[in-house]
């Protein structure tokens, strides 16, 4: 699941991704309404978690402008105004879901991911695939050839970024940044140890190869071409 946190107070911030990220999901920062705006609109968010008190667009305002837009992504607010007025204000904005600091993280975590299981209201897949190799994003589960695929949280992330980039290069850069949310080159192999994993169990059961190192470039996940037999 990719979400996007928009809220200012660094420590809450930090907390908040890091938890999402150790169940295995993909996390987007904003510090501001206005960069949380451009990346809302851009950047296809399963969840949205959104702090009322923003500097220069507040939660409210950037939550109503992107519902004005079309962009119908699940919200979860998450505000120290905690109101009975204040909530009624954030769901008729447009939120789907209110939560008030302090909170536990096991409770914003349940939130999220029941906002995620509810049917979707765009046409954004929530199955991906590749030939025979399929993805289903809310069960987390992965099929390739008919049976199931055990993946670790980071070989799931990695294996649906390349999945909605298929038959497209994607860069060591461009993986360290969707996957591990790394800015700066860690001088390790951290990449190539997890893609060489993911490459075995796809190929368990005797598929097709379907990853492809381009050297000097990066990685392509090809779709397969059908045996003409």
């Amino acid at each position: 699941m990719k979400v996007l946190l928009i809220e200012d107070d660094q420590e809450t911030s930090a907390y908040v991704a890091r938890g999402l990220r150790e169940q295995g999901h993909v996390v987007d920062l904003a510090a501001t309404g206005r960069d949380g705006l451009f990346l809302a609109t851009d950047g296809g968010h399963d969840v949205l978690i959104v702090d009322r008190m923003l500097p220069g667009l507040d939660g409210i305002g950037l939550v109503k402008m992107l519902r004005g837009t079309g962009v119908n992504v699940p919200v979860l607010f998450l505000t120290a105004l905690g109101g009975v007025g204040d909530r009624v204000r954030g769901l008729e904005a447009g939120g789907d879901d209110y939560l008030v600091k302090p909170f536990a993280f096991a409770e914003l975590l349940a939130r999220v991911n029941a906002l995620a299981r509810r049917p979707p209201l765009t046409d954004r897949p929530t199955v991906l695939r590749a030939g025979d190799l399929e993805m289903d994003l809310l069960k987390r589960m992965v099929v390739r050839l008919g049976r199931p695929v055990e993946l670790q949280p980071r070989e799931f992330q990695l294996l649906e970024y390349l999945l909605r980039n298929v038959d497209r290069i994607v860069t060591r850069t461009m993986l360290l940044e969707a996957v591990w949310d790394f800015h700066f080159d860690p001088k390790t192999n951290i990449v190539e140890t997890h893609m060489s994993r993911l490459r075995a169990k796809l190929s368990q059961d005797g598929g097709p190869e379907l990853i492809y190192t381009v050297r000097g470039s990066g990685y392509v996940l090809r779709t397969p071409t059908p045996d003409p037999s």
